[in-house]
């Protein structure tokens, strides 16, 4: 049976992954505090400081680097740069056969620090000397979840008719990533989006039916997201893609 270690699986997709995968592979699951779980061995293990990242990668054939820390200032750079540079190094040392990274589509083309910060970690992972797979994925329903709710807080919903989302369900991209650990080594970047290009404005419409919100403000989306946004930065046309929809999130 494979032997998988998962960093960021106290995260939304490192808790849907562990759900995917536990039966079909021994389970081993980073944490920086002691944690237990069925089917899952939780060691304890420190990205920023490297502590305990050598006796987490012991044994293991892969590796999914799912941690994350964004728009945390230094904190994100330790997580994203210092702890993949440790993490890399350990998995050499251990001989890991298959590092599987995930970023996020439109991180090459959209200007944000926390994106450049990815950008950066993939070339750590190119040139790290461990065979791996880098799979850039689109926005999270939860995410744009999250976005609409603090926006409704403010007392406003904003949308911009015409722009287009493609956001996925951690579920379906956990499912993925049991297919990249499956497939094996790629040496290539590849993209996974949800099943739809959704309009904005259609989607926070949807959004405000379903959590019974308040009206919606139509008007350009301001800053770098809308500028994404519009220029369709954030969607990808990679096949497969997703199949729950954001309806289907929404009404689950």
């Amino acid at each position: 049976m494979t032997r998988i270690l998962v960093t960021g699986a106290g995260g939304r997709l490192g808790g849907a992954v562990l759900g995917r995968l536990g039966g079909e592979a021994e389970l081993r699951a980073v944490s920086r505090s002691a944690r237990t779980g069925d089917k899952v061995e939780w060691v304890i293990a420190d990205l920023t400081t490297g502590q305990g990242i050598a006796e987490a990668v012991d044994g293991v054939d892969v590796i999914l680097h799912l941690a994350a820390a964004p728009y945390k200032g230094r904190y994100t750079r330790r997580v994203e740069l210092d702890g993949t540079t440790a993490l890399l190094a350990a998995a050499r040392q251990a001989g890991v056969g298959h590092l599987v990274y995930i970023s996020i589509v439109g991180v090459d083309r959209v200007p944000w620090g926390y994106f450049r910060t990815k950008v950066a970690a993939e070339k750590l992972v190119r040139a790290g000397g461990v065979p791996w797979t880098i799979l850039r994925v689109t926005q999270f329903y939860e995410f744009l979840d999250q976005a609409l709710t603090g926006m409704a807080r403010l007392g406003l919903l904003v949308a911009e008719p015409g722009s287009g989302i493609q956001p996925v369900d951690v579920r379906d991209v956990a499912g993925e990533l049991a297919a990249r650990v499956t497939a094996g080594p790629t040496q290539a970047i590849s993209e996974y989006g949800g099943p739809e290009v959704l309009d904005f404005a259609e989607a926070v419409k949807a959004w405000r039916r379903a959590r019974k919100q308040r009206p919606i403000l139509r008007m350009r989306l301001p800053g770098g997201f809308g500028r994404a946004v519009r220029a369709g930065d954030l969607t990808t046309t990679a096949r497969p893609s997703g199949t729950i929809t954001w309806s289907e999130y929404l009404s689950g």
